[in-house]
């Protein structure tokens, strides 16, 4: 009989066992908000953060290496690992985006920007070459740096080549996951006034613009993360910031790239979302999310979810597999295992 009460005890989604947590395990980072992570591999993950600090975290090791790179008044929320460097970019005026060699010995300014507007929110790099960063509007369309040869060096696009914003639209620095980049192809997010997505399948050139149907229409409603699993399989989720508890049009799907979108389970499970992520080699059918009610795990595209964690301080995730998901937010990055 005991056998029988174990099986039944995990919760079930059709035929699907979905995961319980086993362990979490905390590393506090003091005095910092953390949106902005990167898995190296198992147990070592980066950061930056609020009070211009990045750092690593070594789990297995117990080993936390922290550095102050910037001014404490800057906040990095925006990062990727790439090569031999880390780079991050801070939020707000002037902005400046550092690569950081893996000791944390040599920091280099590699981008500067000034100006009233400035503000970039996400980070992304499709390979050891090929990144893309994107930042609120300075006019009226999207401030785009792009880079093909691993940061080092990088180009803004001009606006006469972008989609144009409208009044209010802009997008969210939550969690670093804005923009995603699959081969050629750029996917961005939008939020507030208007949330649509931009795509280009040229690494920038082009642009086609499709609407979504997630909650907005003001200042800080609409899509604040996004993933794309595939070129095909794209998951937005957000909400209405100013009123988090409200989970209704605040996560959706699409199978076609963007051109259309379904709404998931709307009025259902959770509010304001900071974070989505697919879970890896699952075909696009699980992911993890966090934000104000918790973190939530999905194993049918999106459809109903069960919680891991009343946590509500997570910012972002990234998933190593399965069964490791790393998730960071105020003062602490913590690993979560799952069974």
């Amino acid at each position: 009989m005991k056998k029988y009460l174990i099986i039944f005890s995990y919760a079930l989604v059709g035929c699907s066992v979905v995961p319980v947590v086993q362990s979490v395990e905390n590393k506090k980072i003091e005095k910092t908000s953390i949106r902005a992570i990167s898995i190296e591999r198992k147990d070592k993950v980066w950061f930056a953060g609020s009070g211009g600090k990045v750092g690593i975290i070594e789990f297995e090791q117990d080993s936390i290496l922290i550095k102050q790179v910037a001014d404490a008044k800057v906040e990095f929320r925006s990062s990727a690992l790439v090569g031999e460097n880390f780079l991050a970019i801070n939020v707000d005026t002037p902005a400046n985006l550092v690569a950081i060699s893996k000791d944390l010995n040599v920091i280099k300014n590699v981008y500067h920007e000034e100006g009233e507007k400035v503000f970039y929110d996400s980070m992304y790099f499709t390979n050891s070459s090929n990144g893309v960063i994107i930042g609120d509007p300075t006019a009226d369309c999207f401030s785009i740096l792009v880079t093909n040869d691993g940061g080092n060096s990088w180009n803004k696009i001009p606006c006469k080549q972008l989609p144009k914003l409208v009044e209010g639209e802009a997008a969210f620095a939550a969690s670093n996951t804005n923009v995603k980049v699959i081969g050629s192809t750029i996917f961005i997010i939008s939020g507030g006034k208007k949330s649509r997505l931009f795509k280009s399948k040229d690494f920038g050139q082009n642009w086609t613009v499709f609407e979504t149907p997630i909650i907005q229409g003001e200042a800080m409603t609409g899509a604040f993360t996004m993933d794309f699993y595939n070129e095909n399989i794209g998951i937005i989720a957000g909400g209405n910031y100013d009123k988090q508890e409200d989970n209704s049009k605040n996560k959706a799907i699409t199978f076609d790239g963007g051109k259309t979108w379904e709404l998931l389970a709307s009025n259902l499970y959770f509010g304001y979302t900071s974070c989505i992520q697919f879970v890896p080699n699952k075909n696009g059918k699980e992911l993890v999310a966090c934000g104000a009610s918790g973190v939530f795990y999905s194993k049918n595209f999106g459809k109903t979810w069960s919680k891991l964690s009343d946590d509500k301080e997570f910012y972002t995730l990234r998933i190593l597999d399965s069964k490791t998901i790393y998730l960071a937010g105020r003062s602490k990055i913590s690993k979560m295992k799952l069974k």
